[in-house]
């Protein structure tokens, strides 16, 4: 998928899901997938962004809430290594 079709699709799933388009960039969610997938699990990943979602519908800022979960990532200690 090109940078121009994401974009395509993440405008059309936030007017589906009745959102205004750029509150959060799509940067900062993949930033943060990546940061998750490779510092912590991979599985991780999707997980991260969900819960980013529900704190910025909460009120949380978008910027604020992707720093604070790729720092908490970037400090992550794997558990098994």
């Amino acid at each position: 998928m090109s940078t121009s079709e994401l974009d395509a699709w993440v405008e059309a799933a936030s007017r589906e899901l009745g959102l205004e388009p750029g509150v959060i960039t799509t940067d900062q969610v993949l930033n943060v997938a990546r940061d998750v997938a490779h510092q912590v699990i991979r599985p991780g990943a999707p997980v991260s962004t969900y819960l980013m979602g529900v704190a910025v519908g909460r009120g949380a800022d978008p910027a604020d809430v992707a720093e604070r979960l790729t720092a908490l990532a970037l400090d992550w200690e794997k558990k098994d290594a």
